[in-house]
């Protein structure tokens, strides 16, 4: 399969090592323009482009930037991809550490994928937020492995969600469904199964305990252990980029 992937930072590399070694035609992109990408391109065997080259390669797009940089995309990137083709969306809003405040997000009327999706333009599937990069290239398991993590994905088009959890699968992962882009709250930062990596009957148990609808409580809940983990990470002298 032909897979564009625009950004290169810890997700995006360890998506372009994995795919690579399945046998999948890679391209990556980050801001700064493929010549900054050799080291990238010898670790991960991903041929390093251009951003709308890695969108018009893709049968499957992932755009795996910080949040904040999302509006700062080319307006047309997606101008010549077909309109079936999945787009997927791995990010996380992080306000302390690399975002800033974006009072959008913290109303709870809109999932952090939702606000991508708006500015993109175009629909996505939102998955591989909520594992760490090491885990995603080094832990995933073929089927029927006891224990094997699963993770969660998020869309409203159901042809690309099933796109892409077929993809979850053959990196190694039990693929969840989590039910539209407006409930993929339940896989944000500051919720139980972030980077819980948790298998599939467990996730699925602890959704079904969530509900589909966010209640304020909730998301007043979950803001709050984010803010928490984000406070701790800054102890740590963990940067975001």
């Amino acid at each position: 399969m032909n897979i564009g992937i625009i950004g290169a930072g810890h997700i995006g590399s360890a998506l372009a090592v994995r795919l690579t070694s399945l046998g999948h035609s890679v391209r990556i992109a980050n801001s700064r323009g493929p010549e900054t990408l050799k080291d990238v391109a010898r670790k991960t065997g991903a041929t390093p482009v251009t951003a709308r080259e890695a969108a018009r390669h893709g049968e499957i797009i992932v755009v795996t930037i910080p949040l904040k940089n999302i509006p700062d995309l080319p307006k047309d990137l997606f101008a010549d991809v077909a309109a079936d083709v999945p787009v997927i969306d791995t990010s996380n809003y992080y306000p302390m550490l690399r975002d800033g405040h974006m009072p959008e997000l913290e109303t709870g009327d809109l999932t952090e994928s939702e606000w991508v999706q708006q500015h993109l333009g175009r629909p996505v599937v939102k998955v591989f937020n909520n594992i760490y990069a090491d885990h995603l290239e080094n832990k995933g398991q073929p089927a029927g492995t006891p224990g094997r993590i699963s993770l969660p994905v998020a869309g409203n088009d159901a042809a690309a969600k099933q796109k892409v959890m077929a993809l979850v699968e053959e990196l190694g992962f039990d693929a969840v469904d989590d039910g539209s882009l407006h409930e993929s709250w339940r896989q944000q930062p500051g919720t139980p199964s972030y980077g819980a990596d948790l298998p599939a009957d467990k996730l699925r148990e602890h959704f079904a305990g969530l509900g589909t609808t966010r209640t304020e409580a909730q998301h007043a809940e979950y803001l709050a252990n984010h803010a928490k983990q984000e406070q701790a990470m800054a102890a740590q002298g963990i940067k975001l980029k």
